[in-house]
């Protein structure tokens, strides 16, 4: 077996570290391998390439689940999302491959503990570009995989790449120990240990008292085959409406919590459409209304409207609306950080003449928000939005200038199989440990989920179920340090790592 296949065989076990199996163990032993075998590289072309197999075989079994979107539409054959996979794939391996070329240069096979931490800092810097570069793809950053363990508190310090640091600086300690190297190793061990002790230490110090208004969060198990249909549209209301219904002896004052494009037709903006949609509209808008019980507040995703003259649409908005009980609107977020392919059409008059569409039903393209804001809500308070993909952001999910108290993430999962929903979940809980925030996720068919200012799930329904969560909203933390200096810490421990490395190549041998 070569090389490249020992390093593609790595990545692909590496994979299995993530959401759903959450093998961490298994992953932290794969980049071991990786690590290694870019130590043993005989130049600077071989360590890139054995950086690049180990990515695209991680890669490319953690994001199967993108394949499994193109099978909800017509426009293009479902065997594309397997390509698409491929490609992305192969895109998304030249950031590992980054990391490997940085390390071994840094090291020049001289020091088997400098190249370990030169690798750790350069992943935190090339996974801070792959959530930047032309527009960003943050998924299943390497750091995810430690929530499970204490090693997560870390991350209100030094964020999710600070923590993918880590990651690699735990596997490079296990490089290091099957080398009979137990000095560098066991360094790394005991600082990680006792910077772990002290950061949980004072995390856990100033835990957050008391607990906010009641949620009742609405999982309808309405599947993407059928939510944008009009044949379903109103036993689609029907169901939400169902599942908001108040118990009998619960008193009023809830917030009811609908998922993503929950309501289909546009809540406002009629003008935009044609005389003969505004009975429809009209008749939906009150549908909605009805539902929401004195003194509640409904927050659900939806759609709206945008045009240039004011006659036709021209344009729409993946949004988020706060609606009162007798069906003002509120707040109104529009989604800011856009899937392309999926929600707009990246040089659409190219890829439509080869026959080529996004995911999305509709001819309309998405268009971008703002970015994050706050809205002060009656009973909700101060809350911040994220709408699905938005939230996989570090550093990327609050006002900096005027902080929420809790993130509402509405969210449709339902293009992404068995795989892309845990592995969503997993990253939202990241951002309510970074920020100490609680997050609040709705999703048509899985996973909703209360998650508190910890990271923890304190309410959740899994895939494929209808129902309904009720649960009160949990407080927030003081803001970590990450809430104030964001990815700049990251950034900084990366250099802080660089240096290191660079004095431990230079210490004589």
């Amino acid at each position: 077996m070569t090389f490249s296949a020992i390093a593609f065989a790595a990545g692909l076990a590496s994979a299995l570290g993530f959401a759903p199996t959450g093998w961490w163990p298994l992953t932290i032993a794969a980049t071991a391998v990786m690590i290694e075998l870019v130590r043993r590289a005989p130049g600077l072309r071989a360590a890139l390439a054995r950086g690049w197999w180990f990515g695209f075989g991680q890669f490319a079994l953690g994001l199967n689940w993108i394949a499994t979107a193109f099978t909800f539409q017509s426009a293009m054959p479902a065997w594309l999302g397997w390509i698409a996979v491929a490609l992305l794939s192969l895109y998304l391996a030249i950031y590992p491959a980054l990391a490997a070329g940085l390390a071994w240069s840094a090291a020049r096979r001289r020091s088997a503990a400098a190249l370990v931490l030169a690798f750790a800092a350069a992943w935190i810097a090339a996974e801070w570009l792959r959530a930047t570069m032309f527009t960003g793809f943050a998924w299943n950053p390497l750091g995810v995989v430690l929530l499970p363990t204490g090693v997560a508190w870390f991350a209100p310090w030094l964020g999710t790449y600070g923590l993918s640091g880590i990651a690699v600086l735990l596997a490079g300690a296990l490089a290091l120990a099957c080398r009979r190297d137990g000095r560098p190793a066991a360094a790394i061990l005991v600082l990680l240990l006792l910077g772990g002790a002290g950061v949980a230490r004072l995390v856990h110090g100033a835990a957050p008292a008391g607990e906010g208004p009641p949620l009742r969060i609405v999982q309808p198990d309405i599947g993407q085959d059928e939510r944008w249909s009009p044949t379903f549209a109103l036993r689609n209301l029907a169901r939400l409406g169902e599942l908001s219904r108040a118990p009998p002896a619960e008193a009023p004052g809830r917030i009811l919590i609908w998922p993503e494009s929950a309501v289909t037709d546009p809540l406002e903006d009629q003008r935009l459409l044609r005389d003969d949609a505004q009975f429809a509209l009209a008749a939906t808008r009150e549908a909605v209304r009805r539902m929401i019980g004195p003194g509640e507040l409904l927050l659900t995703g939806g759609i709206g409207l945008e045009s240039a003259d004011r006659m036709a649409a021209t344009g729409a908005t993946n949004s988020v609306y706060a609606l009162a009980p007798d069906g003002r609107i509120l707040a109104r977020y529009d989604k800011a950080h856009l899937v392309p392919y999926g929600e707009y059409l990246p040089m659409r008059p190219l890829l439509t003449a080869i026959g080529l569409s996004r995911l999305a039903p509709g001819d309309l393209d998405f268009r971008a928000g703002p970015g994050p804001g706050t809205a002060t809500l009656p009973l909700a308070g101060r809350v911040g939005f994220q709408v699905c993909y938005e939230i996989i952001f570090s550093g990327a999910v609050v006002d900096r200038g005027d902080r929420p108290d809790w993130i509402f993430n509405p969210s449709n999962d339902s293009w992404f199989g068995d795989w892309g929903p845990p592995q969503h979940l997993a990253q939202a809980r990241l951002r309510a440990l970074e920020e100490g925030l609680p997050v609040v996720r709705a999703t048509p068919t899985g996973i909703s989920a209360v998650i508190d200012a910890d990271g923890r799930i304190v309410a959740s329904l899994p895939l494929h179920a209808a129902g309904a969560i009720d649960a009160r909203l949990p407080p927030p933390r003081a803001a970590t340090a990450f809430a104030r200096f964001g990815n700049t810490l990251p950034l900084a421990f990366a250099l802080l790592l660089a240096l290191a490395a660079i004095a431990v190549r230079r210490k004589p041998r």
